[in-house]
Formats: structure tokens, C-alpha cells, sequence
């Protein structure tokens, strides 16, 4: 009988298995793995972080709706860049501006249904300043 580890290939399931255990090794340890938080940058992050169970829907919506807000907003950029180019004819150029008008309005329905508003969904990313635009 042969050995599974002479098989063809078993070098290059070692290879990704390798790579799965360096992968894994880089994420964080688990609550339960950690010690106490040491002073100084983990204190602020923990102070940021908000697990409430009570609101874990409505911050799970507000991601969603933050990331659609970005494709929304680079989509219109995207159809205003190719307005000012000229790639469009009049009928495509009304149907796209219908259109950014709709998804506009429907974002602001599903804001208003989970009580935020589009500036809630600009999150801020620190020294990077706000995900979306002025």
C-alpha cells in the first residue's frame, strides 16, 4: 500500500496547508485568548467598540447601507464623468439621471425606516478622515 503523503499531489496540499496555518496565525486572538488590555491604543479601541445586542440589526443595516451609499456615489461620479466626456446619448443620459435619482430616494426610505440619516453612514476612519465624500 502506498503512503498518502507520496500521492502527486500531496506537496502542493502541503503547500496550501502551510499557508492556511501562516494565514489563520495573522488573525486575532479570540476574546477568551487575551489578556489583560495594556494601556495606551488597544483601551481606545475597546472603548469604540460597541457590541449591544439590542442594536446589532440597525448597525449591521447601517453598514450595508454605507457601503451601497459608496457605490452609489462612485456610480454617479462614473456616469457624470462619462456625461462630460460625451459617451452618451440624450435617452441614456436621461435614464442614468433617473435612475441615481431613484437609488437616492430609496436610500433615504431605507435611512428613515432604521432611523439614520445619510451623514450617519459617512463613517470616520481616523487619520484617513471620513469614508465618503462632502
Amino acid at each position: 500500500m502506498t503512503n498518502p503523503s507520496d500521492a502527486p499531489g500531496a506537496d502542493r496540499l502541503r503547500e496550501v496547508a502551510e499557508a492556511a496555518t501562516r494565514a489563520f496565525s495573522v488573525l486575532p486572538a479570540s476574546p477568551d485568548e487575551m489578556g489583560p488590555p495594556s494601556s495606551g491604543r488597544g483601551r481606545a479601541a475597546a472603548r469604540r467598540l460597541h457590541t449591544d445586542p439590542d442594536t446589532v440589526e440597525r448597525d449591521l443595516v447601517k453598514l450595508v447601507l454605507t457601503i451601497v451609499e459608496l457605490l452609489r456615489q462612485l456610480m454617479e461620479r462614473q456616469a457624470l464623468r462619462r456625461v462630460d466626456e460625451g459617451n452618451l446619448t440624450e435617452d441614456q443620459e436621461e435614464r442614468l439621471g433617473l435612475t441615481l435619482m431613484l437609488l437616492h430616494d430609496r436610500m433615504a426610505e431605507l435611512c428613515d425606516r432604521y432611523g439614520l440619516t445619510l451623514a450617519d453612514l459617512n463613517l470616520d476612519l481616523g487619520p484617513l478622515g471620513t469614508l465618503l465624500p462632502p
